[in-house]
């Protein structure tokens, strides 16, 4: 097992690609703290993990409350004595343009997008120091790299949480490592939420691998950024997006 006997935080985990992650993870020996806001979901992926016979928690509370962001740190410590993994998968979409958008709104994208994966890395950052190793792993997005009509808040937010990623590599090493992927189409409620695949299809066209991403497609990259298989890869932005260019 590539994770056992170490401790992982997935937030936005009980479903997509956050539940693929935590789910994966655990079948590779990580205690699992699955976190999200939905109590029938959260119970419902670590009653999976536990059937299969690992081990798992939930902490139910929203990633953008960053009050919850210490209390979600300090009940994982009490409930296994550590931190060596964190996955910042909370995310929260927004249509709005540049010109229709309003400060509350750009304000929320930005506490669950962004605030949220810091306040979390300045709580883990002295736990996994401490120890001398650990790995925090970011969800970005190919937003993070060009601009369409329409998504001001959310491309904003995840460029930077691009940059975000890049400046916790450098000031976090050599102990701890951080990388962020950068999801394409991936079939989760998000993207259904748009309509379903059905309704990107333009975006399947212009990808060469011609389908839409699954959640598990996130989840193999993740592990393999939490492992040492990815030891000399650290401060990286890595897109998996069958291909697509934005």
């Amino acid at each position: 097992m590539k994770l056992e006997n170490k401790v992982a935080i997935v937030t936005g985990a009980t479903s997509g690609m956050g539940r693929a992650t935590a789910v994966l993870f655990a079948r590779e020996g990580a205690k699992v703290v699955v976190v999200g806001r939905n109590e029938a979901r959260a119970k419902a992926v670590v009653d999976q993990i536990k059937e299969e016979g690992f081990e798992a928690m939930y902490v139910l509370g929203d990633a953008s409350d960053l009050a919850f962001c210490d209390e979600l740190v300090a009940k994982t410590v009490e409930a296994y004595g550590t931190v060596d993994i964190l996955v910042n998968n909370a995310g929260m979409l927004s249509l709005s343009s540049v010109t229709a958008v309003t400060m509350e709104e750009w304000d929320k994208i930005f506490r669950v997008n962004v605030d949220s994966a810091l306040r979390l890395c300045q709580l883990v950052a002295p736990i996994m120091k401490e120890k001398g190793k650990g790995v925090i792993v970011n969800v970005a997005s190919v937003a993070s790299f060009a601009a369409h009509h329409g998504f001001a808040p959310y491309i904003s937010s995840k460029h930077a949480m691009a940059g975000l990623s890049k400046s916790m590599a450098w000031e976090l090493g050599p102990e701890i490592r951080v990388n962020a992927i950068a999801p394409g189409l991936i079939h989760t409620a998000m993207v259904d939420g748009l309509g379903g695949p059905a309704a990107l299809q333009g975006m399947i066209d212009n990808c060469p691998v011609k389908r839409c991403g699954q959640p598990e497609d996130i989840a193999t990259v993740a592990l393999f950024l939490a492992t040492d298989d990815s030891s000399f890869i650290d401060g990286q932005v890595i897109k998996v997006d069958g291909g697509f260019e934005c």
